[in-house]
């Protein structure tokens, strides 16, 4: 198995030798000559301060040197991701869909039912082009490699630097405006952008490219889905 320097990317085969149970040494990069990978003697707590912070560095330790590709099925933990994240996802549209409608009313049964229907549709539909968008400009825009395990990988990491979507759960105790939802959105968008940077080892600028066509895709369907159903109301 290669790992990667944290520091510089670079493809090494060992982070450490271990001397006797609790006595290891990290091993040094041949290319920047820094320690490979210090995440490894750090609690998990820096690591997340790090992946807030943006650091090239703490999405390389995540994405390559943490997990033991043979002792993790990587294909169920990205189905189990993909579910999270589209019930993240419609969470976020049942607050937008709830600030924008009367809240003083009481919901009948059918409204409940067409309510959830419409958070559904939104959610799958919006996802699955954002999908399309975002494997379709790595491939032309990043000029990436065709092969199905590293569009899962690209995948896999998107769903993992998603994960300031969590701070939506905030929103169940504490009342925030709408507004604070848009700026997760942002953070999601710079955290994707490198992720995506640290997978593809391309420029940041078309990395940036390729996810905030797929963020302006997921938003414009969610925009004319609306639209549209709201006409349909009307009807």
């Amino acid at each position: 198995m290669d790992y990667q320097c944290v520091q510089c990317g670079h493809h090494i085969k060992s982070l450490y030798v271990q001397y006797s149970p609790g006595n290891i040494r990290l091993m040094k990069c041949q290319n920047c000559r820094a320690v490979a990978d210090e995440y490894i003697e750090c609690e998990i707590m820096i690591l997340l301060i790090d992946l807030i912070l943006h650091k090239a560095k703490a999405y390389r330790h995540l994405f390559y040197n943490m997990f033991d590709p043979k002792a993790i099925n990587f294909e169920g933990l990205m189905w189990k991701l993909t579910f999270g994240f589209l019930f993240l996802d419609a969470y976020r549209i049942s607050i937008l869909l709830a600030n924008n409608e009367d809240s003083g009313s009481n919901p009948s049964t059918v409204s409940l039912i067409w309510g959830c229907g419409k958070i559904l549709l939104d959610a799958v539909v919006g996802n699955l082009l954002f999908l399309s968008v975002l494997l379709l400009g790595t491939r032309s825009l990043l000029n990436m490699s065709s092969e199905v395990s590293r569009y899962k990988n690209i995948w896999l990491a998107i769903l993992a630097s998603s994960y300031l979507k969590l701070f939506l759960f905030a929103m169940m105790v504490w009342e925030f405006p709408s507004s604070v939802i848009f700026i997760i959105d942002i953070f999601v968008l710079s955290s994707n952008t490198l992720a995506l940077n640290v997978m593809s080892d391309s420029a940041m600028s078309k990395c940036f490219g390729v996810c905030l066509c797929a963020h302006a895709v997921k938003f414009l369907v969610s925009l004319a889905l609306n639209i549209n159903l709201a006409n349909l109301i009307t009807l």
